[in-house]
């Protein structure tokens, strides 16, 4: 019975082996440039819309509404468009908890006489003027703190893969860059505002709505500062 249950573990910690195992001697190898709406889980963003309008009509007028020179306005608009995110990250929370609590009870019953028949219920050396007698005490101190920083600064080019009815630009982009034998890896998602790209076809991180930005990587360090499959087990199924 203990060879079938440690079985899976093995079998989990095998694939994980077997692939480090597969890159001995390589560096981690990048992924191809492919289109993200071709992801099996990509799918369409649907945000809510105001009511649809008709755009007014400035007669004998040179000036596109949006736009900022006379010239071609060049930051991205549509499908295919590029855009320069800046993501510039700079958190700094610290959180402290503190509870106390104690609570002491005592509870006593007799009962001296029950109808004269005490005598012959209860054994002689019981008392019946002491038949219930418990009593408790509980305390609990408890203390937390928590403290995070991070800071990242980073600037990535990004794709807008829809046009939402409104105007409103969906973006994706992620990067790619190997150190030695380390791979870091970015990738950006959120809705951004026309009005919000920058002149230089740049926006900030957080002018966009729904954002999703993830900064990791792969490769030698990372396996090694991450926990076996067996130890990860372990702590999931672990009840102390």
């Amino acid at each position: 019975m203990q060879a079938l249950l440690l079985l899976p573990l093995l079998l989990l910690a095998g694939c994980g082996s077997l692939e480090r195992l597969s890159r001995v001697g390589r560096l981690p190898e990048t992924s191809a440039v492919v289109n993200p709406t071709a992801d099996p889980a990509w799918r369409p963003v649907t945000m809510p819309m105001p009511s649809p309008h008709e755009p007014s009509a400035a007669a004998n007028s040179l000036w596109r509404p949006g736009s900022r020179t006379f010239l071609r306005d060049q930051r991205a608009a549509q499908v295919g468009d590029l855009v320069t995110i800046l993501v510039s990250i700079s958190d700094d929370a610290q959180l402290q908890n503190r509870t106390q609590r104690a609570r002491t009870g005592t509870d006593s019953f007799g009962l001296p006489q029950i109808f004269g028949m005490q005598t012959r219920w209860l054994p002689s050396a019981a008392s019946p003027a002491s038949l219930f007698d418990a009593s408790g005490a509980q305390t609990t101190d408890g203390n937390g703190t928590v403290k995070r920083g991070e800071t990242v600064n980073l600037r990535l080019a990004a794709t807008v893969t829809q046009v939402l009815p409104n105007g409103n630009l969906v973006v994706s982009g992620r990067q790619e860059v190997r150190v030695s034998a380390e791979l870091r890896e970015l990738a950006v998602q959120g809705v951004i505002r026309p009005e919000d790209v920058a002149s230089d076809n740049t926006i900030r991180h957080d002018r966009l709505a729904e954002a999703r930005i993830s900064y990791g990587g792969r490769g030698t360090l990372s396996d090694l500062q991450q926990p076996r499959y067996g130890q990860q087990v372990m702590d999931a199924i672990l009840p102390f």
